[in-house]
């Protein structure tokens, strides 16, 4: 009787909400450090060489060994290990990333042995971009690994509550990363004399509180577990276990595969767009890299500020699947006025509004697909069945920047050194990706009315 009555750490709000925000700063500090460069992207060719191809592809290392598997078996690490020693392991993946990326931009690394034997090969890429993309590559792992561990605890610490806002509040807290660093990397790096390193060690050194964070909340998370009566790894009844044949069940399933489809199309229209967007202004605005980082940097504080209260509607009135149609919808919006309206009419307020629509996208697709997945998938591999979805995800996050950086140069041979790239045909790419989601939505709608996986249902469910 005393077990049954007993209240868990998790009905606690003031608990559960403290859980939340210890992961989610982990997260804010990752998502500071993704794009601390791509405001940089002009500054970085002046003083390393990278042109756009090359930045392309540092871009993309960052999703290169998920691709190759790594976010499978992270998965599985999860749903075998628990929460709490995944995380860890990714946070410190992450640090460890930063650091060899630090090294590899710095001027302790320029004239070494090192340096000369990596611009020995390869020539085409300065040895700098190697490094940097080895160590972007090691963060990329621990990131995304970190990404589905932070799903998993926050379905684990709001199950039965509220699940939608907990996932859209931490996306939030981590959007408003991606501000901070498109506020705070041009400044660090504008500072007499110009140079990208400061804000390298700057988010480094905020990664290495993140997992500081990460690690007050595995205490938590451990006293959780003993009052649900489950062992140390997280894991309860032997029944309940993740196996890895559960794998091909996942992979079976027609509706996994049309939210993993519509969610591999449309970030790939956002994070490798985030990447070249500073420069794009400036060159269709005629702005300074400052100007124009000033104006992009607001994109994601209309996602966070939008994306709570969109996660509370999620929980209360649902309608998920609607959501993820309207956020394709205004994504291709967004993107047809970036390729085709905004170099024809360079005007600030278009591009204030452009911003302000994808803000509204991004704020409406994440805050419904995410709490959407335990929906669709059992329990016990929920961990995978997120990690497999961010492994699809990252094979077209890690192929977009390099197919759009490829694209700007192709599409700009024979510009004059020092003036603007013409952005208008490689945009294109990302309204094909806007295109794609809104179709996969409009099926996802349908299979769910057809086999009612609840996707357009609250998830608190109102007592009467």
């Amino acid at each position: 009787m005393v077990e049954t009555i007993q209240r868990k750490l998790n009905d606690s709000a003031l608990a559960r909400w403290t859980a939340l925000i210890l992961i989610a700063l982990t997260m804010f500090f990752g998502y500071m450090f993704v794009d601390m460069m791509s405001p940089l992207q002009s500054l970085i060719e002046q003083q390393r060489g990278w042109t756009p191809d090359v930045f392309g592809m540092y871009g993309s290392s960052e999703f290169i060994l998920n691709v190759f598997g790594f976010l499978i078996l992270a998965g599985i690490i999860l749903d075998k290990m628990g929460v709490r020693f995944t995380g860890e392991l990714s946070a410190s993946l992450m640090l460890i990333g930063a650091c060899i990326k630090y090294y590899a931009v710095s001027e302790a690394f320029m004239g070494t042995g090192l340096e000369a034997w990596l611009n020995s090969w390869w020539v085409s890429m300065p040895a700098s971009a190697k490094l940097a993309s080895l160590g972007f590559m090691t963060f990329g792992c621990g990131c995304e690994m970190a990404g589905i561990t932070v799903s998993k605890a926050i379905a684990k610490w709001f199950a039965g509550k509220e699940m939608a806002l907990a996932m859209g509040l931490e996306m939030a807290i981590a959007r408003v990363g991606v501000f901070a660093v498109f506020s705070i990397s041009p400044v660090l790096a504008n500072m007499a004399p110009q140079s990208v390193v400061r804000p390298v060690a700057f988010c480094t050194v905020l990664l290495l509180i993140g997992l500081l964070t990460f690690t007050v909340f595995t205490f938590m998370d451990r006293k959780l577990d003993k009052q649900l009566g489950v062992k140390d790894n997280g894991e309860g009844n032997p029944e309940d276990e993740f196996k890895v044949s559960d794998i091909g069940k996942i992979f079976s399933s027609k509706v996994f595969w049309i939210v993993a489809l519509l969610c591999v199309l449309y970030y790939s229209a956002i994070f490798p767009f985030q990447r070249f967007a500073t420069q794009m202004l400036e060159s269709n605005l005629g702005v300074t890299n400052d100007t124009a980082a000033n104006i992009f940097r607001w994109f994601p504080m209309g996602a966070a500020a939008i994306t709570p209260f969109l996660g509370g509607f999620l929980d209360h009135k649902g309608k998920g699947a609607t959501m993820l149609i309207f956020g394709a919808i205004l994504m291709t919006i967004c993107h047809l006025i970036f390729a085709l309206v905004l170099p024809a009419y360079p005007n600030i307020v278009i591009a204030y509004g452009s911003i302000v629509i994808l803000g509204i996208s991004f704020s409406l697709v994440p805050a419904a697909l995410w709490p959407s997945v335990p929906k669709i998938v059992e329990n016990r591999y929920l961990g995978s069945a997120y990690s497999l979805i961010f492994w699809i995800q990252n094979i077209g996050l890690c192929l977009f920047p390099m197919i759009f950086g490829y694209a700007l140069k192709y599409f700009n041979e024979g510009r004059a050194e020092g003036m603007p790239y013409d952005y208008t045909r490689p945009m294109l790419i990302f309204v094909s990706c806007g295109v794609a989601a809104l179709l996969l939505g409009l099926l996802l709608k349908h299979e769910d009315k057809k086999h009612g996986y609840g996707l357009e249902e609250p998830n608190i469910k109102e007592e009467k």
